[in-house]
């Protein structure tokens, strides 16, 4: 394997900005993604083109899987033209997209029998700071493959958070912090439709929320989108549909049933069945009623 050398599979908005990253940082990058034109933008910038999973070159570093769900994880890993067919003892997968933690785990365990390392790498940030390295990594893998990765890790992010050493746990985790998200947004969105509602000045009253109780990241982030009326996808309605829907089924799993994260959940899966699906997130704000543009 060669240092410095990454392959990263799946190059939407998050897969993008991480690979376009580690160019600007002097990694020898491969890309590879069923659309055509995101591999074709990587390429402008100094990356590799990869037609397909199987085809990525052995001497990778590390081969970073950043899709969307599980389905796509399967595919990517173990489909008919899916890494699986070239990983040798001693590779190392990071499974970035946020999926079940059982999944995951049968995923590492499928990987472990071919003596492939497993890190549990999901992500938080957005598409601009997985660009400037400054998004969040939940890591779960052995400390010695965290260790071998190190540099990697360090130029992807400046906030890498090793969880544990069981794969898994970085996906339990992503999914408690996306439960907290999405409860957040509907919030936000919420109060800002009401702020609107009242009659009230939407940009003033969200400069206040920004500086009192009420302030989120996520709210500040997609309400002034909303207000704006740019609902241009940047994480869709359905991102975090799917996110908070496994981390109510999560906490169902553990026994846990509390009082916000099914209603947040709620809020998301109506929002999709509105024709928000592709939209930026932000439109639970016209969902909710608020006004934008």
């Amino acid at each position: 394997m060669s240092a410095r050398t990454v392959t990263v599979i799946g190059v939407g908005n998050m897969g993008a900005g991480m690979a376009a990253n580690l160019l600007a940082k002097g990694w020898d990058v491969r890309v590879c993604d069923i659309d055509e034109a995101k591999v074709a933008a990587l390429v402008q910038l100094g990356a590799a083109a990869v037609s397909r999973p199987a085809d990525a070159p052995a001497d990778s570093q590390a081969f970073i899987v950043c899709v969307v769900d599980a389905a796509q994880t399967e595919d990517v890993l173990f489909g008919e033209q899916g890494l699986a067919r070239m990983l040798q003892p001693g590779h190392a997968v990071m499974l970035c997209p946020t999926i079940a933690p059982e999944d995951v785990e049968s995923f590492a365990a499928r990987l472990a029998e071919r003596g492939v390392h497993t890190l549990d790498t999901p992500m938080s940030g957005g598409p601009a700071r997985a660009r400037d390295g400054s998004m969040s990594l939940m890591l779960a893998c052995a400390q010695s493959v965290y260790e071998q990765q190190a540099g990697l890790l360090r130029d992807l992010s400046a906030r890498v958070f090793h969880i544990s050493e069981k794969p898994g746990d970085g996906a339990r985790t992503k999914l408690v912090n996306n439960l907290l998200a999405g409860i957040n947004l509907v919030g936000a969105a919420e109060a800002l439709a009401l702020a609107g509602r009242l009659g009230l000045d939407l940009g003033k009253t969200l400069d206040v929320i920004e500086q009192s109780s009420g302030q989120s990241w996520i709210g500040s982030d997609r309400l002034r989108r909303a207000i704006a009326g740019d609902y241009a996808p940047r994480a869709h309605v359905t991102l975090l549909e799917k996110d908070t829907r496994l981390a109510v089924a999560a906490a169902r799993a553990a026994g846990f049933e509390g009082p916000l994260g099914e209603r947040a959940s709620q809020v998301f899966a109506e929002s999709a069945k509105a024709g928000l699906a592709g939209e930026d997130d932000a439109a639970l704000f016209k969902h909710l009623g608020g006004q934008g543009g």
